[in-house]
């Protein structure tokens, strides 16, 4: 963590001599300063797995993400086009390699049956030296964001699908388990990523903050019983492929967050939360600080979880209690990830703030 940013509310000024700078640039990588070196890094990666014929016009969809994974198709002719993922940091080459695990142990998981067609397949894996890289089959169909950007009114259907087929995952790997045996792993070590990476929360307000959600799902998690599964962690419509025809689901991609033992209901959650944050072009944080305040979901996000496999919000004591574990396995799986996330106010101030401040206030 750079302990030179200020620890004061997102938008205050920073104190004396604390340059608040690099906090108020733009979350996502540059890609006017990026993308030259990108594209370099990128030719010779595709050299190495096909050789000296590859052409810089064989690479396509080349893109820098937030968490400095560096992304790009090879389509050369010479063979099927090929996903490959080159990490441009130690935190996203660990996040790589996890992803990477998390797909060896689905693969090999005989429960999850044909579900496996859903999977990316790596092509190609070299986990040594400075060109770490995976390569990956492309899977067909287009990414459920960009097709809700084209097509508003399929995102009933989509929606559907995408829960019952999750849920189906849910359903061939789950078991029930006591959820107070599970809360450090779950609350309490995502709560000291928060507290370790997004300064506000190590500060006075923030700290209090975080207690008070440690308290709130910590009593709301005893006694309850919650499916543990195969939980992709990141589950919303920029993570599936969808055929544009049938409507089905064709992939799910980056597993880098998935677990084989997690509360499986956060996918579930995320998808519908996630989906409200498109159309409405809001953060997710304050989608979540309106749940809190409002004592739940709205009715329609309520009906969607219906085509899921968790249990209806109507049961639950705290309906934002799920909601809120959800947020957390989010923002904090995010600010794991890359430092950018914790030390960029409009993050911070959208995403973390309104929440934790929601919840401090019950």
């Amino acid at each position: 963590m750079d302990t030179a940013l200020s620890r004061t509310v997102p938008g205050e000024r920073p104190g004396p001599g604390r340059s608040g700078w690099s906090s108020l640039l733009p979350l996502d990588p540059n890609p006017l300063l990026t993308r030259p070196s990108d594209l370099v890094r990128a030719h010779r990666l595709a050299v190495l797995l096909r050789g000296g014929s590859v052409r810089f016009r064989d690479l396509h969809r080349l893109e820098r993400t937030v968490s400095d994974l560096l992304v790009f198709r090879l389509e050369d002719h010479a063979a099927e086009p090929l996903v490959i993922k080159h990490p441009r940091s130690s935190r996203a080459a660990g996040s790589l390699t996890h992803g990477c695990a998390a797909l060896r142990g689905l693969a090999g998981d005989d429960r999850v049956g044909e579900w496996r067609r859903l999977l990316p397949q790596a092509e190609e894996l070299r986990y040594e030296g400075r060109l770490l890289l995976v390569a990956e089959r492309c899977l067909p169909g287009v990414e459920g964001d960009v097709l809700l950007r084209r097509t508003p009114g399929r995102t009933l259907p989509l929606a559907v699908a995408a829960l019952g087929t999750v849920a189906a995952l849910h359903r061939a790997t789950g078991r029930p388990e006591r959820a107070e045996r599970r809360t450090a792993d779950w609350v309490d070590t995502r709560l000291a990523v928060l507290t370790r990476e997004v300064p506000w929360c190590g500060g006075a307000h923030g700290a209090t903050a975080v207690r008070a959600l440690r308290d709130r799902l910590h009593g709301g998690l005893a006694g309850r019983t919650l499916t543990t599964a195969w939980t992709h962690g990141d589950y919303h419509p920029g993570n599936i492929l969808v055929n544009e025809e049938s409507g089905a689901l064709s992939g799910v991609i980056d597993w880098a967050d998935a677990r084989p033992d997690g509360p499986c209901a956060v996918d579930s959650y995320l998808f519908v939360l996630t989906l409200r944050q498109q159309r409405e072009r809001r953060e997710l944080g304050r989608i979540v600080a309106d749940a809190v305040r409002r004592g739940g979901l709205l009715p329609e996000d309520r009906d969607l979880l219906a085509h899921s496999d968790v249990p209806p919000p109507r049961q639950e004591t705290d309906e934002a209690l799920l909601p809120l574990l959800t947020w957390l396995w989010h923002v904090a799986g995010n600010a794991a990830k890359s430092a950018r996330y914790g030390r960029s106010r409009r993050w911070v101030a959208g995403n973390v703030v309104p929440v934790l401040t929601e919840v401090a206030r019950r």
